[in-house]
This record gives structure tokens, C-alpha cells and sequence, in this order.
């Protein structure tokens, strides 16, 4: 199944497919190590739900709701 990274649910686990962004917001994604093929881990969401905590790569990372819903992973349905 093929969803936007903000739907993902607490612990789930997908693969990145692509990133629907261009320019410096595309390029800040790329860097922070989100690239299809990596494999992502919904940790926390703020009560709001903005920002997320990520783990990619063995790392956490905080994304805002915006940048994540740019990326586009792929889940086990």
C-alpha cells in the first residue's frame, strides 16, 4: 500500500518510494538521509501531530508534518 508518510501509525515500519518535492525542501530531505529505498520508523507525533519523530538510518529525526507529507513510503497492507 502507497501512502503519504503522515499516515503511517505509531512503530509502523515502510520504505521510502519517492519524494514529492523539488528544490531546497527536496534537497534538506535527501540530506537528512530519506531517499527511496530507506526504511522508516513512525516513533512519536506531537498531540497536535506536528512535528514527527522518525527513526531512518539508525538515527531519530524530527520532520514537520509538511516535509513528511511530501514523502511517499510503502507499507505492508
Amino acid at each position: 500500500m502507497i501512502i503519504p508518510l503522515t499516515k503511517l501509525k505509531i512503530g509502523q515500519k515502510s520504505k521510502v518510494v519517492s519524494l514529492n518535492c523539488t528544490g531546497a525542501v527536496r534537497r534538506h530531505i535527501i540530506d537528512m538521509g530519506i531517499t527511496p529505498g530507506a526504511v522508516v520508523i513512525m516513533r512519536k507525533a506531537a498531540p497536535m501531530g506536528d512535528p514527527l519523530e522518525i527513526n531512518v538510518r539508525g538515527y531519530e529525526l524530527s520532520l514537520r508534518k509538511a516535509e513528511a507529507q511530501e514523502i511517499t513510503v510503502e507499507t505492508e497492507a
